[in-house]
């Protein structure tokens, strides 16, 4: 049988002291909490195959993927709504025709093929770490991922998914850059992120040049005057004709994709 006990309490007299609350303990006491707000809801983010190697000479590091899937989950986090390109380099670069016999053509869509193979490498190590993914192909392999298909592919931005485009324009003689200038476009993303491995846009080559500067911002006609290679000329006049920023920076150093898209000033900023 369980008795319960109640109790009374007997109201103050002129005796007693009042009875006051006790200061909060700060383990209790409200918290403050600086949560980081993405400046771009909506991103593209361009990566080279080459920077999938690792310190490989061929394919792709598992423990480069890893760190890349763990940047963009970050940014998923946060709201922001992600898109990729990813080169081909790491497999399969376009040579000299006269060397290898394999005409300008056959050969693009052999690197189209080995984007597919990179961006099946990166939804791998994504879903691996909880990120909802959709690959799709501008060449249709149905087996293995989506045909691209333009509001198939918002739609899935728009509900958090990480869309990633393989197989390039579906076209020869394009390159991905000018693929990852096109789908940014056509998915109306905010900016294009291309990932490197160097910390943005300089003079000259940093890696052969000490005296190369570090640009901060500059504008496209002036990548155009100082002949700066941001990206091959057609993708590069699809962004400047449709105003559309873009940003050079690491991807290799650890947090940067995060600090990019939070508007801290990491790498170099292209734009109008």
């Amino acid at each position: 049988m369980i008795v319960y006990k109640k109790t009374f309490t007997q109201p103050a007299t002129s005796d007693q002291k009042p009875v006051t609350s006790k200061p909060i303990s700060p383990i209790f006491a409200p918290q403050k909490f600086h949560f980081m707000l993405p400046k771009y809801k909506r991103i593209l983010l361009k990566l080279s195959g080459e920077a999938l190697m690792g310190d490989k000479n061929f394919g792709f590091d598992t423990d480069v993927i890893s760190h890349y899937a763990k940047d963009i989950k970050e940014i998923t986090d946060l709201g922001v709504q992600v898109a990729i390109v990813i080169g081909g380099g790491n497999i399969y670069r376009g040579m000299n025709e006269a060397e290898t016999g394999i005409e300008r053509a056959h050969g693009d869509y052999m690197g189209m093929l080995a984007t597919v193979i990179n961006g099946m490498a990166l939804q791998a190590g994504l879903e691996r770490i909880g990120v909802y993914t959709r690959l799709m192909s501008a060449i249709k392999m149905e087996q293995i991922a989506e045909p691209y298909i333009r509001r198939r592919a918002i739609r899935h931005v728009e509900k958090g998914r990480v869309v990633i485009f393989g197989a390039g324009t579906g076209n020869p003689y394009f390159t991905t850059d000018t693929a990852g200038s096109l789908r940014a476009i056509e998915i109306n993303a905010d900016v294009i992120l291309k990932g490197t491995r160097v910390d943005g846009i300089y003079s000259a080559d940093p890696e052969k040049d000490p005296t190369a500067t570090k640009y901060g911002v500059i504008t496209f006609k002036e990548c155009l005057d100082k002949n700066l290679r941001v990206m091959d000329m057609t993708a590069f006049t699809l962004c400047q004709e449709n105003e559309l920023p873009i940003i050079v920076f690491d991807m290799n150093r650890k947090g940067n994709l995060r600090r990019v898209v939070t508007g801290e000033k990491v790498g170099t900023l292209v734009k109008g």
